[in-house]
């Protein structure tokens, strides 16, 4: 099999500063690799997300993207679409919706606004949205490490990537967790506290995905996504806020949610090029 040399980014997302959100690998005009490839080469790179632009098999998109963790695909992420996003558009793609871009990806169509100096992607309608049973519940507990008093309420919540979680009293409490997954048949889960009003970001934010080889996701795109349907959907967060995710890990992650006049869910933030070349793959 001979090598090919494709063009490779690195973006960082939800901030406008380098170093300091969440990386995504994209791949350019991917068409030729195997799965298998694709696969191996998300393994190396070991980033929560790497993902595939190829050329789209749907009318109305853009382009199609697949998305890779190191421990599998996923049908849809949200720090992946909007860097996947953003490294097209540096690469000369061209909308045909001016400033709506339409990806796809493995939950069909997903449209991407454009605005000054940031993305943000339309929420995909939830998949499945109910509380946890209390066998869920008292695993998701166990895991994060958290009091069961502390824990406000408590969700799955399902747009591709199947997230539970629990909305506890605080941000402190997000903050001073100490997960422990060891044993732990929970594969995904969300914690979110809220801030005290007048606070810069309305809640904290920290996601843990051990199932898909991810520890802890520096700043999630899917668990923001869905979190923020639920909160402006039930009051518990107004139809517009910002929340701050990867403090824990020396990031500073801002992800901003709205909830627009028709109760679409918009998820953004700020996009940067970190890394831009080649990369050296066999197809």
């Amino acid at each position: 099999m001979a090598a090919r040399s494709l063009r490779f980014s690195q973006v960082d997302v939800f901030t406008t500063e380098p170093l300091r959100g969440n990386p995504v690998a994209v791949v350019h005009d991917a068409d030729a690799l195997t799965d298998d490839r694709m696969a191996a080469f998300a393994r190396w790179t070991n980033l929560s997300e790497t993902t595939f632009l190829l050329r789209p098999t749907t009318r109305g998109a853009d382009y199609r993207v697949r998305i890779f963790t190191p421990g599998g695909e996923l049908p849809f992420a949200g720090h992946p679409t909007l860097g996947t996003c953003h490294a097209w558009l540096a690469a000369s793609g061209a909308p045909a919706g001016g400033d709506r871009v339409v990806q796809e990806c493995g939950v069909g169509l997903v449209t991407i606004r454009r605005a000054a100096g940031s993305l943000a992607f339309a929420a995909p309608p939830p998949r499945e949205d109910r509380p946890l049973d209390d066998t869920e519940l008292a695993a998701c507990v166990a895991a994060a490490g958290v009091p069961r008093e502390a824990v406000v309420d408590h969700r799955l919540l399902d747009n591709g990537p199947a997230w539970a979680v629990l909305l506890v009293d605080s941000a402190d409490r997000v903050l001073g967790a100490r997960p422990d997954f060891a044993g732990s048949p929970v594969g995904k889960l969300g914690l979110v506290g809220p801030y005290p009003e007048g606070a810069a970001a309305a809640f904290e934010v920290r996601g843990f995905a051990p199932g898909i080889g991810v520890p802890e996701d520096p700043v999630t795109g899917s668990l923001n996504a869905s979190v923020g349907q639920w909160l402006t959907r039930t009051g518990r967060a107004p139809e517009r806020y910002v929340a701050a995710q990867g403090t824990v890990l020396g990031r500073a992650g801002r992800v901003h949610v709205e909830r627009d006049a028709d109760g679409q869910v918009w998820v953004g933030g700020a996009t940067v090029t970190v890394l831009d070349g080649d990369a050296a793959l066999t197809a």
